[in-house]
């Protein structure tokens, strides 16, 4: 497994940078047609209209992710 980034978070096959993240749904993608593609996966919206689709699991990680990228890094320690 590769190292962890800060600044992105692993989708499917793709390294999404998290500043590019502009909302990640809650529901899974229900829109009831048949030839659709993505039912039951999760949207992560980015920007420019462009949107990336998640299984459950990756959602919960991007959340995770953006979470402690938006966190900032901890600070030291004081003596």
């Amino acid at each position: 497994m590769a190292a962890k980034s800060p600044n992105y978070c692993l989708v499917d096959d793709k390294h999404v940078p998290l500043y590019r993240v502009i909302w990640i749904s809650d529901t899974p993608h229900f829109c009831g047609e048949e030839d659709c593609m993505h039912e039951g996966e999760y949207e992560i919206r980015l920007e420019q209209g462009e949107c990336v689709w998640a299984t459950r699991a990756e959602r919960d990680l991007a959340i995770e992710a953006l979470d402690e990228w938006m966190s900032g890094p901890e600070p030291p320690d004081e003596m």
